[in-house]
């Protein structure tokens, strides 16, 4: 007959196990997150062994998370799965495939607004991996591209503080966000230390606004550091984007719904080294 103390152990090792197992074979695991009055869909995923690892919420541009309704888009699964070798848990919510919608490139009065409905889904994702016992409840950061970069700057406002008396996010990286509507605003203040990232020929989400943010955070002693990679364009992390026109665009530098985008091998490869090691806290 086992005993009580034999029954703790075996069922100690038994999540041990469990937790050194990688999700699934391809990568990534599907996950629910409870949210509101609804289920939050968001794949995780995360490096070998028992943990507990910092963890990283990663928020998707207007594109979406999904290429295909089974297939990652590139970005995402590339960025999943470096960030998970370096030995972080990735959460990636899906804010749009949640609700029903597709793309929102192209819609000019969006419902899932990045400084509204998008911070409240990276604050379930916090809070949804704070429960898990192979995550360090105090070493959870932020990422987003482009509009998830967008949500990122309204998430890390020093008057968004989450309110739930648990442990804050730790640091944020930003790619290419839309910085106007937070650089234009006069209550602005960043309390994480923030890294952005952005080519100076982005015609999607113009560096200047961003710039201008960073310096004036600067000013005021708050730790958001810019990087303006020359020549690269919007997606320029992307593992194999050629670059390209893409049209019908719902806000774009030119007001012709037409932006650049494309992979830039160089700024690609400084980002990777600067992400990893920002994200690690080195």
């Amino acid at each position: 007959m086992m005993s009580s103390l034999t029954r703790a152990v075996a069922l100690a090792i038994g999540l041990v196990t469990l937790l050194a197992v990688p999700a699934i074979a391809g990568g990534y695991e599907r996950v629910r997150i409870p949210h509101d009055d609804y289920q939050l869909d968001a794949v995780l995923f995360r490096p070998p062994g028992p943990g507990p690892f910092p963890a990283v919420v990663a928020l998707h541009g207007c594109g979406g998370l999904w290429r295909e309704p089974d297939k990652l888009s590139l970005r995402h699964s590339d960025w999943g799965e470096r960030l998970a070798a370096t030995g972080l848990i990735v959460l990636m919510p899906d804010s749009y495939g949640s609700r029903g919608l597709g793309s929102q490139c192209g819609v000019k009065d969006v419902t899932i607004r990045a400084s509204r409905e998008r911070v409240g889904d990276a604050m379930a994702a916090r809070r949804w991996l704070q429960e898990r016992p192979d995550v360090r409840r105090d070493a959870i950061a932020l990422l987003g591209w482009s509009g998830g970069g967008s949500t990122i700057l309204a998430a890390i406002r020093k008057d968004r503080r989450p309110a739930d008396r648990q442990p804050d996010f730790v640091r944020a990286v930003a790619f290419y966000p839309g910085c106007r509507t937070q650089s234009e605003s006069g209550s602005f203040e960043a309390r994480l230390p923030t890294l952005i990232l952005m080519g100076d020929a982005d015609d999607w989400t113009p560096p200047a606004p961003c710039d201008f943010l960073a310096k004036a955070a600067r000013a005021r002693g708050e730790p958001v550091e810019i990087v303006l990679y020359p020549g690269a364009v919007h997606d320029f992390d992307h593992p194999r984007l050629d670059r390209r026109e893409k049209e019908g665009v719902a806000y774009s530098a030119s007001g012709t719904g037409k932006v650049t985008v494309g992979t830039d091998p160089a700024a690609r490869d400084d980002a990777i080294r600067r992400v990893k090691a920002f994200l690690m806290g080195k």
